[in-house]
């Protein structure tokens, strides 16, 4: 899951993406709104945090903004602010949820799963092609019933091409949506995760899942 922190205040900007990467989440940061808007229309994000109170440019007209531009994605408020007048507006703006400062981190997370989770965001939680079946809930990825240990980028990015069976994944594609927004779009780390995890998953096995199209990008199944 991919998730957009729109923060400027630097201390929570980091405690964010330090707490949230160690959760198996991609971040994005961006320090105002200016920004926030313009990796919204580049990225596809899961859900944005968006703090309230920015210095060029308020947390609700962002908000409002990115639902006029056909964004669905969960957004989840953060501000200093307690009023319910302020909770009203930032929810009719097109808000999913609203969190005050200082918050806890477990609340937080809990929040996040609870709208990741909702009937227009849901994603089947077990994928399953050929003998190998990747358990989203659990973090588990198994083939022909032998648990495989992956790290948490190849996890994600096998998890991108089952979600994708049949379609050739591009590059540009995997990057997008498994690495952050700091990644250096000329190194060769996709082909070396992809490498890793065909010999993880193709391991004393006869079928090889992971197909490498000249060009264009990988296909699994």
């Amino acid at each position: 899951m991919k998730i957009l922190v729109v923060e400027d205040d630097k201390g929570i900007l980091d405690f964010l993406r330090s707490g949230l990467k160690a959760e198996g989440f991609v971040i994005d940061t961006a320090e105002n709104g200016k920004d926030g808007m313009s990796m919204s229309h580049l990225n596809n994000y899961d859900l944005i945090i968006l703090d309230l109170n920015l210095p060029d440019k308020n947390g609700n007209i962002i908000c409002q903004e990115l639902r006029e531009d056909g964004k669905t994605m969960p957004i989840l408020i953060l501000t200093v602010d307690t009023e319910v007048d302020s909770k009203v507006r930032a929810l009719n703006s097109g808000a999913d949820d609203y969190l005050t400062k200082p918050f806890s981190f477990k609340e937080l997370l809990a929040r996040i799963r609870a709208l990741l989770r909702r009937p227009q965001e849901i994603k089947d939680e077990i994928l399953t092609i050929d003998n190998l079946t990747l358990d989203q809930n659990k973090q588990t990825v198994t083939r022909a019933g032998k648990e495989i240990y992956l790290t948490p980028k190849e996890f994600r990015l096998l998890e991108h091409l089952m979600r994708h069976q049949g379609e050739v994944v591009s590059k540009i594609s995997i990057l997008e949506n498994v690495w952050d927004s700091e990644v250096d779009l000329f190194s060769n780390s996709v082909e070396t995760h992809i490498l890793n995890l065909r010999k993880k998953i193709d391991k004393n096995n006869s079928k090889r899942l992971i197909k490498t199209i000249s060009s264009r990008g990988y296909k699994i199944g």
